[in-house]
């Protein structure tokens, strides 16, 4: 008869512990990052009145009789499944889906936590601000990411200063249009009173006189507009028209050039120098910094030099439009100036448009208090030359200096720092542990866990590494489904209902058998 009894009563205890998790469950339904735990039952040892027989010839097996003893709790399970994530708009704020947490420590202690309510405090350290806990991850240095070694704090302080750093490369990328118009004829006028002009070698060079007679011109003479002819005739203009690869022609306000183009197509320029055979120069400019920080804007001229069906095309690349020319002066906007000097250099394609060979480099000689020279390497390997447009631009490093504006976190728990000189460097990068048994993690409160027997060793790497996804500005909620755990409550009040009934049955049936002496 006793049995019973003790039998409602592991009942009552079992379902009391089981409505505290539901309990627990409920009152962190809007805890962030919270994990809901269940409780599950088992029955305890059974007292064993008649053990089991085996059959025989003439008889049938029996069955153990065995009478149980009531029930215990055996297991508290912690459900790792991942919260919905809801969106905060506060850029440090990380929210963590999959299997992992976020590092966190306090001197020796290191806490694991899936609550990424982060921020920086006045120190810059990134810190969960309950608690003051350091996060845990890999400080980048000039920008550069090591996630191989050890983490530690990350700290970011506000207002943080980049210095200036000169460039050393120009990377050009992109196309060179291989199907590029070309120069056929070059007609220059001089017509400006006083101006001098030398006849091209091989071009043809008409003279007209004040009276409208025109008269040839001869090679490399030098004539001078309104100087005396014969008798009392004066030179009115000068026209020189060439078709060979030999003349480059140099425009300008006085002295325009007509230029016509495979396509038949005319255009008159002012400015640059023009070859019969070549394209018209392409123009990119470098954005170069010196040693200071300042800025140089530097343009770089592409022009189509020869075409070739059997060897390949080439392009030269010079620093001004006269691709023959190897030096340059620019007066910048402080009234400093900047010579500089970029040997011509031909790039070598391949038939089917690839690079073949070519490359440059410029030396840059300033006047303006950095390192006096400055050397820039021009890498071509990326460039190509298919028919269609010239897409081709150079990126360069270095930059001015800078201040820290702003951070952003990316989906691999990257902080990307923003500089107010416009450069975007890599910061900080968080951590995440992953553990095999995340379940069996020892709750310490405050949303963190540590290290148990059977949680294994945690395995420290990048959210990449480790399959999971970091979402920025945002949390991750409270696992608790308030259905589930209203419907349990439920259950397990009826089942705490139920054995106290045993109790309360059991209690009358032993004042029975006692009235049973009266």
């Amino acid at each position: 008869m006793m049995r019973s009894l003790f039998s409602g009563v592991s009942g009552l205890k079992s379902h009391q512990t089981r409505m505290d998790v539901i309990g627990n469950n409920i009152a962190n339904v809007n805890t962030t990052g919270f994990k809901s735990s269940r409780v599950t039952f088992a029955d305890t040892l059974s007292q064993t009145m008649t053990g089991a027989s085996s059959p025989s010839g003439t008889l049938g097996g029996t069955n153990p009789k065995q009478v149980g003893l009531g029930t215990g709790v055996a297991s508290i399970d912690l459900l790792f499944t991942d919260g919905s994530v809801q969106s905060t708009g506060k850029n440090t704020d990380l929210c963590l889906s999959g299997n992992g947490l976020f590092v966190v420590k306090q001197g020796t202690q290191t806490f694991y936590t899936r609550d990424g309510a982060f921020e920086f405090d006045a120190d810059g350290n990134y810190v969960l601000p309950g608690s003051g806990l350091f996060v845990q991850g890999w400080t980048a240095t000039n920008g550069t990411l090591n996630t191989s070694g050890a983490v530690g704090n990350i700290q970011i302080p506000a207002g943080k200063s980049m210095a200036a750093a000169a460039t050393t490369t120009a990377t050009y990328a992109n196309n060179l249009n291989a199907a590029a118009l070309t120069i056929t004829s070059i007609t220059q006028t001089v017509s400006t009173s006083g101006v001098t002009y030398t006849a091209p070698a091989n071009a043809t060079t008409t003279l007209t006189w004040s009276d409208g007679t025109t008269t040839a011109g001869t090679a490399g003479t030098t004539y001078t507009i309104g100087q005396a002819g014969t008798g009392t005739l004066t030179l009115k203009s000068i026209s020189a028209t060439t078709t060979n690869s030999a003349d480059t022609l140099t425009a300008s306000i006085n002295a325009p050039v007509t230029i016509t183009m495979s396509d038949k197509s005319t255009v008159t320029q002012t400015t640059g120098s023009y070859t019969p055979t070549y394209s018209l120069p392409l123009t990119t400019t470098i954005t170069a910094y010196d040693t200071l920080g300042n800025a140089h804007s530097i343009p770089v001229y592409f022009t189509k030099t020869k075409t070739s069906s059997a060897m390949g095309n080439e392009w030269t690349v010079s620093i001004t439009s006269d691709p023959t020319a190897s030096s340059t002066t620019i007066t910048e906007s402080d009234g400093s100036t900047t010579t500089i000097n970029l040997t011509p250099a031909v790039l070598h394609f391949s038939t089917d448009g690839k690079l073949l060979s070519g490359t440059g480099s410029l030396a840059l000689t300033l006047t303006n208090g950095s390192t006096g020279t400055q050397n820039i390497t021009l890498a071509m390997d990326s460039v190509t030359q298919y028919a269609g447009n010239s897409t081709i631009n150079a990126s360069a490093d270095g930059n001015a200096a800078g201040t820290l504006s702003s951070v952003s976190i990316d989906s691999s728990g990257i902080v990307t720092g923003t500089y107010t000189n416009g450069v975007k460097q890599a910061e900080a990068q968080v951590a995440v542990a992953q553990f095999t048994n995340a379940s069996g993690l020892t709750k310490t409160g405050n949303s963190l866990y540590q290290e148990s027997n059977n949680s294994g060793t945690p395995n420290v790497k990048t959210a990449t590494d480790l399959g999971v996804t970091i979402t920025p500005s945002a949390l991750e909620m409270s696992n608790v489904d308030i259905a589930n755990e209203f419907s349990d409550m439920i259950v397990t009040q009826r089942g705490f209902q139920s054995n106290s009934k045993i109790i309360t049955v059991g209690d009358e049936m032993i004042e029975t058998l006692i009235n049973m002496k009266r």
